[in-house]
């Protein structure tokens, strides 16, 4: 059984168990669940740099990232460099990260949030807008296209913003009409190690029409440089930000160093 396996069997345990200690009409009261969501296509079509910094503790490749840090800062400090959005990892038993993280993010910043996560289950997309999430992440690779459309429809009739993430030429096939933003990752979900040139190889099979995210791996401005001749509009970056002491000013630093360049 390899990683992702691993996950996707923990995780339908973990929303099994969920549905019966919250279930959706509990989901359905929180005070999130009613508030307008910010929008993260808004955003990205709206910058120069496109950046959705994430807050990610560990990983099943790298184990601890960060554990010294409050989400609190980071997240604060993401915004006021100027990001676009602010991922939030809420898988518990692979990546330390819990719901809590991206409630409080919720509070005390005005941009969009990404939930990310592996959604196998309509019940996640409940719980993501019930948490304050603005916009959710569906990997094509542990999805049916059916799913992929249905939980899309179900997303948008909630006021959220998807990110359908695709991994390789063959999930291509599961993008449907009007997706908001199409997210291609270097990383291999099944071994978690990065192909730097995924991004390249299919970016030219994505329309132009869509806004197109660069995920994993991404570590330097000359990176983001060509993948914007390649289309992209948004780059997530998180492991780059995250090994540092201080996120927020390595975040701002890359910020100020790509809107620099991009002058000249």
């Amino acid at each position: 059984m390899n990683i992702l396996d691993q996950i996707i069997s923990i995780k339908r345990k973990e929303v099994y168990n969920k549905k019966i200690v919250s279930p959706i009409k509990k989901l359905e009261s929180s005070s999130f669940f009613q508030e307008k969501t910010f929008s993260l296509v808004k955003n990205i079509n709206q910058s120069h740099t496109g950046i959705i910094a994430e807050f990610k503790c560990k990983s099943p490749s790298k184990g601890i990232i960060n554990n010294t840090i409050f989400v609190e800062k980071v997240v604060k400090d993401y915004e006021l460099s100027g990001v676009s959005g602010i991922s939030i990892l809420t898988d518990e038993h692979f990546f330390s990260g819990k719901n809590e993280d991206l409630k409080k993010s919720r509070s005390i910043v005005s941009i969009p949030i990404l939930r990310k996560d592996f959604i196998i289950d309509e019940y996640q997309i409940i719980e993501s807008k019930s948490i304050g999430a603005d916009i959710i992440l569906l990997i094509a690779g542990i999805l049916s296209k059916n799913q992929i459309f249905n939980f899309y429809q179900l997303s948008k009739s909630i006021g959220l913003e998807v990110l359908i993430e695709i991994h390789n030429e063959f999930e291509i096939d599961k993008i449907t009409d009007n997706f908001d933003i199409i997210g291609i990752n270097n990383r291999n979900l099944q071994t978690f190690i990065v192909d730097y040139n995924n991004c390249f190889k299919l970016s030219s099979k994505i329309p132009n029409d869509y806004v197109k995210i660069a995920e994993s791996g991404i570590n330097n401005v000359n990176h983001i440089l060509e993948l914007k001749k390649q289309g992209f509009k948004g780059f997530l970056i998180g492991e780059y930000f995250m090994k540092e002491k201080d996120p927020g000013k390595t975040c701002k630093n890359l910020i100020d160093s790509l809107e620099g360049k991009e002058k000249i």
